[in-house]
């Protein structure tokens, strides 16, 4: 695919600096870019590469102030990154848009519905009574249980599993590995030491702009749904286990687990290695650090904590200083009791 600066810069609402109508056709680094491409310049460590970059135009901050002469076409925007991104997903979009039709062997179920336009790769199984929207893109070996919902414009990697009754919005993204649905950790302890499987009825219900990370897995409400709220963005290799909510737009890094029936709040950040206990409340806008425990509900908005267990964020900072300080605090203790 080839455009012209000048249509990039419309996609972007930038203003164009050069030459208008130099085409690019791929999108690369500025450190590695070469003629044809297009790279961003948002970080200034990097802006020393603006002046040497072989790219054929680069989008840059429309508050940048140049140093040297640059050869290639600038696009001034406001964010770089922001437009940047823009750019990639239109690209991704594109590419994705290119997969239709149907490939062979595939299966549909009885009584399932899937809208215009979707593509169904190689190997796929859609089980009876689904309903999927427009637009939808199943890769080859998904697998998609009975009665499924699936909105429009959603694209499910492969080897994916959906399990019966999941629900997922629209403009999802399930990448590869992903197990939606699979049985919550449920066991009773019985009398003679024996545990048994406590039945695990519920679903899964991803709302609308969800994206999710390869090889995650959130399992199944034991009744009712274990909920992952709009717009939010969810790591590889996570773990979320039965009965918890997700807020609107929060983010969870890698490996980090969320145990039964924890309710995450809206717009939190939770890095990667969290592990958070069942049965409390994560208030909005909270932000936990990298492999923090969090054994208790946090209540107040906009708390950052760290640590195992976790608490404030400057507070562990100031408690890592002393910890690291006890070798040297213990030998001052000794040598006051040889005093005495």
């Amino acid at each position: 695919m080839e455009f012209t600066v000048q249509q990039i810069a419309d996609l972007l609402q930038g203003k164009v600096e050069g030459d208008n109508l130099v085409k690019v056709s791929t999108l690369a680094k500025i450190e590695e870019a070469t003629s044809g491409a297009l790279a961003f310049l948002s970080n200034l460590k990097y802006e020393s590469y603006l002046y040497t970059t072989g790219a054929s135009a680069v989008i840059v901050s429309d508050t940048l102030e140049l140093k040297k002469p640059v050869s290639a076409t600038l696009i001034r925007v406001g964010d770089p990154y922001s437009g940047f991104s823009t750019l990639l997903a239109y690209y991704q979009q594109a590419v994705l848009a290119s997969k239709t039709g149907v490939e062979e062997p595939c299966f549909l179920g009885a009584g399932s519905t899937i809208g215009q336009n979707h593509y169904r790769g190689a190997f796929s199984y859609i089980g009876q009574n689904c309903q999927i929207g427009e637009n939808v893109r199943i890769y080859p070996q998904a697998y998609i249980g009975d009665n499924v919902k699936i909105g429009d414009n959603t694209t499910i990697f492969a080897g994916a599993k959906l399990y019966a009754n999941t629900v997922v919005g629209s403009n999802c993204t399930i990448h590869a590995g992903v197990v939606l649905g699979s049985d919550g950790f449920g066991f009773a302890p019985q009398p003679d030491g024996s545990y048994k499987a406590v039945p695990q009825i519920g679903n899964v219900v991803l709302e609308d702009n969800v994206n999710i990370g390869a090889n995650t897995t959130i399992d199944c409400a034991t009744m009712g749904s274990t909920i992952i709220r709009k717009g939010t963005k969810i790591d590889n290799l996570v773990q979320i286990a039965h009965n918890v909510e997700v807020g609107q737009h929060t983010v969870i890094a890698s490996q980090t687990g969320i145990s039964g029936s924890a309710k995450i709040g809206n717009n939190c950040v939770i890095a990667g290695q969290v592990g958070i206990v069942g049965h409390i409340n994560i208030a909005d806008k909270t932000t936990i650090g990298a492999q923090s425990g969090v054994s208790k509900s946090v209540k107040e908005t906009g708390t950052i904590i760290q640590g195992s267990p976790a608490f404030d964020y400057k507070q562990n900072l100031k408690a890592i200083t002393v910890f690291r300080k006890l070798p040297d605090l213990q030998r001052v203790l000794d040598e006051l009791k040889e005093r005495k």
